[in-house]
């Protein structure tokens, strides 16, 4: 059941970084994105093109696989589901896996097709605003995620929540946090997304590598801050595990 699981992550994963950081590639060949001296100059209306390609990417994928796994194609939702108990710990490194293997053959796609033009902007690797301080980032990141992460409770782990409903709230709640801070952050709010691109951006810009625990930090804290409030807003009655049906089969196996 698991392995099933496994290879929805690694195919939700993989087409967020693929579309989503492809959409950063296309927007450099078009010159809607300037990377001039480590500074991102970019059209807002590049910018909200990028913003609705990681969104709408995200809503296809939730109603694509959210029925297999869930749709978490994000370490740091997996890590929060677990904490709040509606994952299987034991599954914890399985669904990390294919999570960074997708995140990781996105880019390897695009170091394969478009090597200059995505060496042009860094891969799409999240890196801060040159006036942007570390604790700012860290802060900013750490917010994103906990929205990103209270969207996933209700959407996943709700059963008064619509699921007709889900791949919209999750998809818009990513859109609108990247038209937020994408110009700050890059809005990653995925430990998966940052870490792919920062190796392939490296040989580039080497902020994109030494800043990425940054990112993984704030999202595993923001997304485990999110799963706990929202755990303790929902009346354990409308309490669901995501995905369902493999905390089930957990619980037959422990009998």
């Amino acid at each position: 059941m698991v392995w099933r699981k496994m290879v929805a992550e690694f195919i939700g994963t993989f087409a967020l970084v693929f579309v989503g950081c492809g959409a950063i590639i296309s927007q450099g060949v078009l010159e809607g994105i300037k990377v001039t001296a480590g500074k991102l100059e970019i059209n807002p209306l590049s910018y909200l093109t990028i913003a609705l390609a990681f969104g709408l990417t995200i809503m296809v994928v939730v109603y694509a696989i959210g029925n297999i796994s869930a749709a978490h194609i994000n370490p740091a939702v997996t890590i929060g589901f677990a904490v709040a108990g509606r994952f299987p710990w034991r599954y914890v490194p399985h669904y990390l896996a294919a999570q960074f293997a997708g995140a990781l053959f996105g880019s390897l796609i695009h170091y394969a097709l478009l090597s200059g033009e995505a060496f042009n902007v860094n891969f799409g690797a999240t890196i801060l605003a040159p006036e942007f301080p570390y604790l700012y980032g860290l802060i900013m990141e750490l917010v994103l995620t906990f929205l990103l992460m209270f969207a996933y409770m209700a959407a996943m782990a709700d059963k008064r929540f619509p699921s007709a409903a889900s791949g919209l709230t999750i998809g818009l709640t990513v859109t609108v946090c990247v038209l937020m801070s994408g110009v700050w952050t890059g809005a990653s709010m995925n430990p998966a997304r940052s870490l792919a691109t920062a190796l392939f951006a490296y040989r580039v810009e080497q902020k994109a590598l030494s800043q990425v625990w940054i990112y993984l930090l704030a999202a595993v804290i923001g997304a485990i801050i999110a799963a706990l409030v929202y755990e303790f807003l929902r009346p354990q009655e409308f309490a669901k595990s995501a995905p369902e049906d493999l905390v089930e089969a957990e619980k037959k196996v422990k009998k």
